[in-house]
């Protein structure tokens, strides 16, 4: 933090000519490094494209595929089922970099892709969505080690902040043939839609992982929840 601290000074002193603008100039670093999201901080991430959450209920599972803690966008404000820990290895995260896992608050299942083996045909392939027979999206024990980076500017190497809209992605371990991937296989990406899907009575707005062009649907907004629901225990 004081890294960003640091480096946000001497960027924003520059060419201040005034006690006035030196004091607007340290009180916009101040509200820059409070909108920082750093390791195990509590986030929500809203779809941009319906403005409802990314959420997830404790130990209500998918009935087809996986059978797997379910992940679908239900809220249009943030609720316990939507509030996710965000975990990394270092203080705070840089787009295009940083790799992020995301544990759900209320179950502390990761959010996850999940492969499955066939012992008939000897091939791996991810577990299908139920509506649309994308990849998969569940809460499980696995880590996918999400990436992430700002959806408007692919090169921007700054750190992850409140409201930042973003794309998020992890790499496809299965190649065409049904192998395993170890490393620099291709990418999918976090996706929601309309499309909804079934549990008894009960409908539910899909999220998928795809490997299709990018659009208004892999935007996620992420909120920085504050510091206050970090202690406060909704697994109950």
């Amino acid at each position: 933090m004081n890294n960003f601290f640091s480096s946000e000074f001497y960027k924003k002193m520059k060419n201040v000519n005034s006690v006035n603008e030196l004091i607007k100039k340290f009180e916009d670093i101040i509200v820059d490094e409070e909108n920082l999201i750093t390791n195990d901080s509590v986030v929500a991430l809203k779809h941009v494209a319906t403005g409802k959450y990314l959420s997830s209920i404790k130990n209500l599972c998918y009935e087809t595929e996986s059978k797997s803690q379910l992940v679908f966008v239900g809220s249009s404000e943030p609720v316990p089922d939507s509030l996710w820990k965000i975990l990394f290895d270092e203080e705070l995260a840089t787009h295009n970099k940083t790799s992020i896992n995301l544990q759900h608050f209320k179950s502390n299942m990761l959010l996850a892709t999940s492969i499955s083996y066939d012992n008939w045909t000897c091939r791996y392939s991810y577990y299908k969505s139920p509506s649309t027979k994308h990849t998969e999206v569940n809460c499980s024990g696995s880590q996918p080690n999400w990436n992430f980076k700002l959806s408007k500017l692919e090169n921007n190497q700054g750190y992850l902040k409140s409201n930042d809209i973003i794309n998020l992605s992890n790499m496809n371990r299965v190649d065409d043939n049904g192998n395993l991937i170890i490393s620099n296989g291709p990418v999918e990406f976090l996706r929601s839609h309309d499309i909804q899907f079934t549990i008894g009575n009960d409908a539910f707005q899909e999220v998928i992982c795809h490997n299709e062009r990018l659009g208004g649907n892999d935007e996620w907004c992420i909120e920085l929840i504050k510091q206050a629901f970090k202690n406060i225990n909704f697994s109950i």
